[in-house]
């Protein structure tokens, strides 16, 4: 499976924001961002305004990189997304935090998306009892994300669950820290994503 293997600190640098895909390091001073404020590469500290393009594809690049996935599949989430009822562009973001890498992150079970889709892809979690090791899996309303038993004691889940203890969870998910299991209380909307992302932006680059 392809899959980005460059620094991820050149990503949130070319989208001039923190994407928080290195966890806890993204919150010191050794961000990469924080240093270097500027795009990589020759030319990042001379490049111009974007047109209106521009603008609509980097903030289409922005959430494929916030959400770890490669093209074809965020334009087939987008696609999906534009067949369902609703506003399409919160549809897409609906679709994209439902992952199961991205809830494992959300629950404070992970350091950042990318830690989560790897834990999830060897088979640290279960839905619903069964084992799950596809990140990309698409929970539901009511579904119960726990930690696999063979696996609970490893340092990369508790080293998480140690660091997030007292943060406050979206109020779509639920996680109870004695018995290691959460639950999709229900389905996220738009005011649950946090990062500042211009949806539209991506439904008009799609609609061009």
């Amino acid at each position: 499976m392809a899959r980005y293997t460059d620094s991820v600190c050149r990503l949130c640098r070319r989208e001039g924001i923190k994407l928080f895909l290195k966890g806890s390091r993204c919150e010191t001073a050794k961000c990469a961002i924080e240093k270097r404020a500027y795009p990589p590469g020759q030319h990042g500290q001379g490049r111009k305004k974007f047109s209106e393009y521009g603008t609509q594809l980097r903030e289409k690049q922005k959430v494929k990189r916030i959400y770890g996935v490669l093209e074809k599949q965020f334009r087939n989430y987008f696609f999906a997304a534009d067949r369902k009822k609703g506003i399409t562009g919160e549809n897409l973001l609906q679709k994209l935090e439902l992952r199961m890498d991205n809830v494992v992150y959300r629950m404070g079970l992970a350091s950042s998306r990318s830690t989560a889709r790897q834990l999830v892809g060897h088979g640290h979690f279960t839905v619903n009892g069964k084992k799950m090791d596809i990140p990309s899996y698409a929970l539901g309303q009511g579904d119960t994300i726990a930690l696999n038993p063979n696996k609970v004691k490893k340092e990369p889940v508790k080293n998480a669950i140690e660091n997030n203890k007292g943060k406050a969870l979206p109020d779509w998910l639920s996680f109870d820290a004695d018995s290691k299991q959460g639950i999709v209380q229900a389905l996220p909307t738009r005011e649950h994503v946090t990062m500042p992302i211009e949806e539209q932006l991506i439904v008009e680059l799609y609609s061009r």
